[in-house]
């Protein structure tokens, strides 16, 4: 069982949606400080009013930072200055917007800067570097795991986070820096990602298929915010290095790490040998 208590934690995607609920979790398990990193400088600097007037003066801090850029190497270092480390690295900044004129926003936040972020999370935290180890979450989805025919660009992105994060996670990185990587899988959740000002796909047609199919419920069920957060805590607390959890339909958080290894068995059949199965 791995502890939040007196960890100082750092969110992307804080602000607002999952990335705030984790954020007011973090802090009311007793963490010892938790920035709340985001371009949201309304509901940023109102999430820190917040936590700390109800937990102490120091408990979060909201740093304005576009994560695409040099504001996330300056924002960890002014972090590790004034706290002396970062013991968690919640990679949750995201959008979903396949559109000619987002698309290549959107692999920038969802891939880019998550592979920036985690690898100078790990650099930082890795016991072979001098560092005393940690954990890095980085959020992928259930596109990762289906086709995403509606939203190939965004669901190439998550499909890139669960093979980084997976690969990162592996044995043979764990053994030498003690860093913890998991990922999560979400599955559709109510926050504003899902909003017509927000979800548009890569053509007009394919937009209006989205939203009729999300407007009417379609096949994948919603889930609330809160069951993410509450799925996202406990695969922090309970999630073994390189695991991958899935967190869908208001269940509990759900270990899939070894669906996770059969597909890739099942994909590399005759990449080694020859394939006597086709």
């Amino acid at each position: 069982m791995y502890e939040i208590k007196d960890k100082v934690i750092l969110v992307t995607g804080g602000a607002a949606g999952i990335g705030a609920g984790v954020v007011k979790s973090f802090a009311e398990e007793r963490a010892k400080h938790v920035a709340i990193i985001d371009v949201d400088v309304t509901n940023g600097t109102a999430l820190e009013k917040e936590l700390n007037n109800k937990y102490g003066s120091d408990k979060t801090k909201f740093y304005k930072c576009d994560v695409t850029s040099q504001d996330l190497h300056d924002i960890y270092d002014e972090i590790v200055k004034s706290y002396g480390y970062i013991d968690v690295v919640i990679n949750n900044a995201g959008i979903m917007n396949d559109s000619p004129r987002l698309y290549e926003k959107e692999i920038a936040i969802n891939l880019t800067a998550l592979v920036t972020s985690s690898l100078k999370a790990f650099n930082l935290m890795r016991k072979d570097y001098g560092g005393k180890g940690g954990t890095i979450v980085n959020i992928s989805s259930i596109v990762a795991l289906i086709p995403g025919r509606v939203l190939p660009i965004y669901s190439a992105t998550k499909s890139a986070v669960l093979q980084f994060s997976y690969s990162l996670g592996d044995e043979m990185h764990y053994k030498r820096s003690q860093v913890r990587v998991i990922t999560m899988c979400f599955g559709c959740t109510h926050t504003s990602l899902f909003s017509p000002e927000k979800l548009e796909a890569f053509d007009k047609e394919t937009t209006d298929y989205t939203m009729r199919a999300v407007s009417g419920g379609g096949s994948l069920p919603f889930q609330k915010p809160e069951s993410a957060v509450r799925g996202l805590v406990e695969a922090f607390k309970k999630g073994k290095p390189g695991s991958t959890w899935l967190v869908s339909a208001d269940r509990q958080a759900e270990d899939i790490t070894a669906n996770i290894k059969k597909s890739f068995e099942i994909l590399s059949q005759g990449v080694y040998t020859p394939n006597t199965n086709s």
